[in-house]
C-alpha cells in the first residue's frame, strides 16, 4: 500500500498498524514480553563485554531489558519477541528514509551481486563524493569507515599542515573514542557516569585544551596564551551527545574567525548533522547564511545509508597534504567500500530539498506532541532543536548552553518517561543525552502511536521528579 506522510512516499507490504504484532492488551497490561531479548542478551553478555558493541545500547542509564531487534520497516522496528516500536533513533541518524527504502534496497542488492569489496577504485564512491562536495563547502573529500576515523584523521591532517600540535575541544561534544578528543566527552561516557578517560595516558590528553562550549571569551583567552602552539578548534556543528545544544549565534563563525587570526584551522564535526540537521548539514544554517565555511569537515552517519562510512573533507589546498598526494599519511583497506557508498549516495539522491521540508514539520510536530504532554503532567523541561534534530532537557526550565547545564538534568525523569514509552511501543534514545531523530517515513501512524503513548509516559516522569529526595 502506499501511505502519505509527512515526508515522501513510502511502500509498504503490509499495512501500517498503531499497536504492535502482539496483542494491544499486552501493552496496556504491561506484559510486554521480552524473553528472547533477555535470553540474547544473557548470551551476549557471556561472549561481549557487557552484551553489547556500543555502551549506550546496554540500557544502563535507563534499565530494563535492551530489546534487539530483527527487522526495521519505514519508521517501524521489530524485535525478536515480535514487539513493534515507532523508531525515534534511526540507528542515531543514518535512516533518514526510513528504514528499508526499496529503493536503497533494490541499489545495494545490486551492488552486493557485483561484488561486496574489491580492494581496489569503484565508481561509487566517487559518486559520493561528488555528492558530498555539490551539498557542502569542502572541495575535496576523502572516505573512511566510522567518524571515530574521521575526527582522527583531520586532526592529524591539522596538526601536519600546521606544524602545532594543541587541539581546542569543548566540553560535552563528542568526536569519537579517539584519545585525546574523549577528554570531557559526552555520549556514552557523560551518559554511563565514566570519570575521565581511563586507559588513555595522561601525556596524550596533555595537548587537548578542553573550554566550556558557546564561551567565546574562554577560546580568545585560550589562543593569547596558546596561540601559536594550538593546531586546530574542532567543534560539534550543533552538539547532540550531550543533549542537543545548539550553538549560539555566531559563535561557529567566531571560531571560524579566531582560528584564522592564529594560523590555526577550524574543524567543524558534522558526523551527526552532516545532510540531517539541514541537506548541506549544520553548515547550511549558519554558515552558508552568514558567509563562512569550516577549514575541514568531517562526515557520517547519513551518508553511509545505513552502512559504515564516514568521510572528512575541507579545502583542496589543505586535502593535497594527505598521501599520496602530500606526506600526511592516512589510508583504510574498506575505506570507499562499494555496497556503502552504493547506499549513501542513493540515500544522498533521494534526500531531496522537498524531503527535508517535510523532514523538518515532522520533527516539529513530533515536538509539539511532546511538549504538550509533558506541560500537562507539570514536567519541567525545555526542548532543544538544531534544524530536524532535536531532545529534550528534563527537569530544567531554561535554555542549556554548555556541558554543565545538561549535567543538571534529572535523568531519573527521563528513565521514567523511556521506559514507560518503550511498554506502549516507541523506541526512544535510551539516554537523556542523545538526539532524537525522525525520517520521512514517520506518518501519521506513527505519529498517532506516540501520541497516544505521550500521556501515561509524562505522567511516569512527573512521578520521577515527585520522588526525588
Amino acid at each position: 500500500m502506499w501511505t502519505r506522510g509527512y515526508g515522501s512516499l513510502w511502500w509498504s507490504s503490509r499495512p501500517l498498524r498503531a499497536c504492535g504484532i502482539h496483542a494491544c492488551a499486552n501493552w496496556h497490561n504491561g506484559e510486554v514480553p521480552t524473553e528472547r531479548s533477555a535470553d540474547l542478551f544473557q548470551r551476549a553478555r557471556r561472549v561481549s563485554p557487557g552484551g553489547v558493541n556500543s555502551p549506550v545500547r546496554a540500557f544502563k542509564a535507563v534499565g530494563g531489558t535492551p530489546r534487539f531487534m530483527t527487522s526495521g520497516e519505514g519508521a517501524w522496528l521489530t524485535d525478536v519477541d515480535g514487539n513493534r516500536y515507532v523508531d525515534f533513533v534511526g540507528s542515531w541518524g543514518p535512516m533518514l528514509l526510513g528504514h528499508a527504502h526499496p529503493q536503497v534496497i533494490a541499489a545495494v542488492q545490486e551492488a552486493v551481486a557485483r561484488g561486496t569489496s574489491f580492494g581496489t577504485p569503484a565508481e561509487p564512491e566517487v559518486a559520493l563524493a561528488e555528492e558530498i562536495v555539490e551539498r557542502t563547502s569542502v572541495e575535496s573529500v576523502r572516505l573512511v569507515t566510522s567518524g571515530t576515523e574521521a575526527t582522527m584523521s583531520a586532526i592529524r591532517l591539522a596538526r601536519g599542515v600546521t606544524g602545532r600540535d594543541r587541539v581546542v575541544k569543548f566540553a560535552g561534544c563528542y568526536h569519537g573514542h579517539v584519545d585525546p578528543l574523549l577528554a570531557e566527552a559526552g555520549s556514552g561516557v557523560v551518559t554511563l557516569g565514566i570519570p575521565g578517560t581511563p586507559g588513555v595516558p595522561a601525556h596524550v590528553t596533555a595537548d587537548t585544551i578542553v573550554l566550556p562550549y558557546n564561551d567565546v571569551d574562554a577560546v580568545q583567552a585560550a589562543f593569547a596564551e596558546f596561540g601559536g602552539q594550538i593546531a586546530c578548534i574542532i567543534t560539534e556543528a550543533a552538539p547532540g551527545n550531550m543533549g542537543l545544544v545548539p550553538p549560539a549565534p555566531g559563535f561557529n563563525a567566531a571560531l571560524a574567525r579566531i582560528a584564522s587570526e592564529h594560523g590555526a584551522l577550524f574543524i567543524s564535526d558534522e558526523v551527526m548533522t552532516g545532510f540531517r540537521a539541514a541537506r548541506a548539514g549544520h553548515w547550511e544554517l549558519d554558515g552558508q547564511r552568514e558567509g563562512w565555511a569550516p577549514d575541514l569537515v568531517t562526515f557520517g552517519k547519513v551518508m553511509g545509508g545505513g552502512f559504515p562510512s564516514a568521510a572528512f573533507g575541507g579545502r583542496r589546498d589543505l586535502m593535497e597534504y594527505l598521501a599520496p598526494a602530500g606526506p600526511v599519511y592516512q589510508a583504510g583497506t574498506l575505506a570507499g567500500n562499494p555496497v556503502a557508498t552504493t547506499a549513501g549516495v542513493t540515500t544522498l539522491r533521494l534526500a531531496t530539498p522537498e524531503l527535508y521540508t517535510d523532514l523538518l514539520a515532522t520533527s516539529l510536530r513530533v515536538r509539539e506532541l511532546v511538549g504538550e504532554a509533558l506541560v500537562g503532567a507539570g514536567v519541567p523541561h525545555v526542548i532543544q532543536a538544531a534544524g530536524t534534530m532535536f531532545s529534550v532537557m528534563w527537569g530544567v526550565t531554561d535554555p542549556v548552553t554548555d556541558f554543565a547545564g545538561a549535567q543538571r538534568q534529572d535523568t531519573a525523569a527521563f528513565a521514567a518517561f523511556f521506559s514507560s514509552m518503550l511498554d506502549q511501543g516507541v523506541y526512544l534514545p535510551p539516554s537523556a543525552f542523545e538526539t532524537w531523530f525522525v525520517s520521512a517515513a514517520h506518518d501519521d501512524a506513527a505519529l498517532t502511536t506516540l501520541s497516544e503513548a505521550l500521556p501515561a509516559a509524562a505522567r511516569a516522569a512527573a512521578r520521577a521528579l515527585d520522588d526525588r529526595p
